[in-house]
């Protein structure tokens, strides 16, 4: 009888605490939430606060590096087939006779690799809800021309033409470099969106009120909105 009564104890003490578990259980659950929440919104921050505390370029900068693991933010490769030409002016030949002039061509695949600097100057500028962006200017790498596919012609002129190649030959890169600064026009619309893209996806991961801005660039020598001032601090070294 004494055993019978034992068991029953302790059923009955398990099944006490079970229910008392279960009552708490919720109660503990809540409290947990609420304080991971709490710090979830301290961790992030409003858009406007972010600006007040004029933290908003350095915190882009350090996620920016973060999330693409580089200092660059490459957003285009344009490869085309270029044409560089050199001519030769007319000299004076034997008995003050004009030479003709000499002109000769190269033609080659060139590929150029645009990017912006995330080390450069960007500023962030708040108004009526819009993020403002001026990002530092959009630069090329190193232009990459395939050797392999060069083909040299002479377009006009019979003599010297051989000294013209070689001076042709030897000035390809920096003609290059012109040729990718005339093509950036062609890569900034592209930069621009995907610009507008990232900037918002570090917006909405970074702060909780994100949705509620719209995100504009703006490019170095681009006319600056009425009443919105670029005198923003650069961003840390």
């Amino acid at each position: 009888m004494t055993l019978w009564m034992m068991v029953v104890f302790v059923v009955a003490l398990n099944a006490a605490l079970v229910v008392r578990s279960c009552r708490s259980l919720p109660g503990e659950t809540l409290d947990k939430t609420a304080k991971v929440i709490e710090k979830a919104g301290k961790a992030l921050a409003d858009v406007a606060s972010a600006f007040r505390r004029g933290t908003i370029t350095t915190e882009f900068t350090s996620y920016a590096t973060t999330i693409t693991n580089q200092q660059f933010f490459q957003f285009a490769t344009l490869r085309q087939r270029e044409t560089f030409t050199r001519t030769e002016e007319t000299t004076t030949g034997f008995g003050y006779i004009p030479l003709p002039e000499v002109i000769v061509e190269a033609r080659a695949p060139v590929e150029y690799t645009y990017h912006l600097d995330f080390n450069g100057t960007w500023n962030f500028v708040l108004k009526d809800n819009m993020v403002h962006v001026f990002p530092p200017p959009i630069r090329f790498n190193k232009p990459s021309i395939d050797a392999s596919e060069i083909t040299y012609e002479v377009k006009k002129g019979y003599l010297k033409t051989d000294e013209a190649m070689a001076s042709l030959k030897k000035s390809l890169t920096s003609l290059a470099v012109l040729k990718g600064k005339e093509n950036i026009p062609l890569v900034r619309e592209s930069c621009r969106q995907q610009t507008t893209l990232f900037v918002e996806r570090w917006l909405n991961k970074s702060f909780t009120d994100a949705g509620s801005f719209v995100v504009k660039v703006h490019f170095p020598g681009e006319p600056v909105p009425p009443g919105v001032s670029t005198n923003q601090p650069a961003p840390l070294p």
